[in-house]
């Protein structure tokens, strides 16, 4: 138990660690785009710069999240601060959904009418924030591209800012051979296509999860059909199943078994066959689950018996 539990301290440790040096790339980004985007007059790139502050506000708000859910659980909060990664990474979506509204807008008009850009510092300044990128890349993926909402949020905004500079630097490759402006607000668009998509998507799992939806991968009516097959189990009400965070299931249901159950000492055995079914036959593993054993009688005196 102790093993698993410094495992778990560690990686923490090294999501905050991680997540505090990509923050100060981040932040040098900010800063180096921002003087890029006012020398040259580059909307791509000022929405590089406002695509990179939305980053640094996100990775702020991730490194808190990441602090407070490695704090122990209370009386009070009896799971600690484990949501509050889902909802950091629910405030980073939300806010690049309206970065990316603005930048969408000013690109639109600036197709009707684009001003003079100075390609040549554009493609400097991008240059410096795509090296950046690349290394804050870098720095979130060591030790493998899995882990929780919270640093696959902050990586999903450092990989859209590389690939804003990316767009930054063709537009300005662009101008700068044949002079066609209007390359640069059309950059801005793909930096709006390219945070968008992504977004939503990440938007809608921390939803979910906000909303206590089923687990994905889980089918409840699956799970009740098995749970019914099992020898004494006569009935499963009030069965529902959410996550705490990303990668913390839970379960619980009332089920309804045989009344000599409680007579002839098959009730242990019953439960421990429940626990194994959720183990056995579903791909999501639910580690905290709770059962509650009944007698047909007692589901009588539940004010509501949910299905």
């Amino acid at each position: 138990m102790s093993g698993g539990h410094d495992h778990g301290h560690g990686a923490a440790t090294g999501d905050r660690r991680r997540l505090a040096v990509v923050l100060a790339l981040t932040a040098s980004v900010l800063v180096v785009q921002l003087v890029g985007a006012l020398v040259s007059g580059s909307l791509a790139l000022l929405a590089d710069a406002a695509h990179a502050a939305t980053d640094a506000a996100g990775l702020v708000i991730a490194l808190i999240a990441a602090t407070l859910a490695a704090r122990p659980a209370t009386s009070r909060r009896t799971w600690g601060y484990r949501r509050a990664e889902v909802l950091g990474a629910t405030l980073q979506a939300a806010v690049l959904l309206a970065v990316g509204g603005y930048i969408a807008v000013e690109a639109f008009a600036r197709l009707a009418d684009p001003p003079e850009i100075a390609s040549t510092a554009v493609l400097v300044f991008g240059g410096l924030g795509l090296a950046a990128n690349l290394a804050g890349i870098a720095v979130l993926t060591r030790g493998g591209r899995g882990g929780s909402v919270n640093m696959r949020a902050a990586l999903l905004e450092v990989v859209n800012d590389a690939l804003g500079s990316v767009a930054v630097l063709v537009a300005a490759a662009v101008v700068a051979l044949t002079g066609w402006l209007q390359a640069d607000a059309v950059a801005s668009l793909v930096i709006v296509a390219l945070i968008v998509p992504r977004t939503i998507r990440l938007l809608r799992e921390t939803v979910s999860v906000l909303l206590e939806s089923t687990p994905p991968g889980l089918d409840l009516d699956a799970v009740r059909a098995h749970l019914l097959a099992l020898p004494h189990v006569i009935g499963v009400h009030d069965l529902h199943a959410s996550q705490i965070t990303s990668g913390l299931p839970v379960l619980s249901a009332h089920v309804v078994v045989e009344d000599g159950c409680f007579h002839d000492g098959h009730a242990p055995q019953v439960l421990d066959q429940l626990q194994a079914c959720l183990a056995e036959h579903f791909p999501v593993g639910i580690e905290h689950s709770t059962f509650q054993l009944e007698t047909a009688a007692h589901s009588h005196h539940e004010p509501a018996a949910h299905h």
